[in-house]
């Protein structure tokens, strides 16, 4: 059985020939990030290794590293799982998201240059067709993409690599909220933070950045409060 499903596109990463081994982790966490395995979701290890067509060191190698990260959870027999947010998780990293990525934003105002606006309008652009056509796996990429772009941007590596960390947590929810709500309804800061970005308003951007991430928090809560609830 196919237990994943290529993601319609992949985050912007290094395009260098990788070892087998990254090449076996960045397969597995894009997988985790978008959601092509759901939370709770458990599968065998043997079960990875024939998707991926990966050897088992290398499988287990990317497992390892995904649990250390949270993005996994090891369970008995030979199996791993996409960890369930609780409410108390979603608080924690709503907290976190609102302490880390409104300063990314500012730093990255700082930085701004119109090579960056062009690479963030590209994503945008992109998340807004994938929006109207109800395409989820592209709106997923793309919204992952246009936050990753502005992160980088911000010359804060520290803080980048954190934040990084925290969409492995809640990336995978993000498919249950475009199940529950479709795209139509998602919410979208990204105008504001983009107008901002142009008039080179740090404040302003991450006042943008603050609303847009509490508001997706605000409907990961609703949506998997929903689902427990039936």
């Amino acid at each position: 059985m196919q237990l994943l499903r290529k993601p319609a596109s992949t985050p912007p990463r290094s395009a260098a020939k990788q070892p087998a081994h990254q090449h076996v982790y960045e397969q597995l966490r894009t997988r985790i990030l978008f959601g092509d395995l759901a939370p709770g979701q458990a599968v065998t290890i043997q079960g990875l290794v024939e998707d991926l067509g990966a050897g088992m060191t290398p499988v287990r190698e990317a497992i390892r590293r995904l649990t250390s990260d949270g993005a996994l959870k090891m369970m008995g027999n030979r199996r791993v799982i996409v960890p369930e947010l609780t409410a108390n998780c979603i608080e924690q990293l709503d907290f976190m998201r609102q302490s880390l990525e409104p300063q990314l934003a500012r730093l990255a105002a700082r930085h701004v240059d119109d090579a960056l606006l062009d690479a963030l309008k590209v994503e945008d652009d992109a998340l807004n067709t994938a929006i109207s056509r109800g395409d989820i796996p592209e709106y997923l990429t793309r919204n992952y993409r246009f936050h990753a772009v502005l992160n980088a941007s911000a010359k804060a590596p520290i803080l980048e690599a954190t934040v990084d960390r925290m969409w492995l947590r809640f990336g995978p929810s993000l498919r249950v909220v475009c199940g529950r709500y479709g795209t139509l309804n998602l919410p979208d800061k990204h105008a504001d933070l983009l107008d901002a970005m142009n008039r080179r308003d740090a404040d302003g951007a991450a006042k943008a950045m603050a609303e847009d991430v509490h508001q997706g928090m605000l409907q990961i809560r609703a949506a998997l409060s929903s689902d427990t609830s039936h």
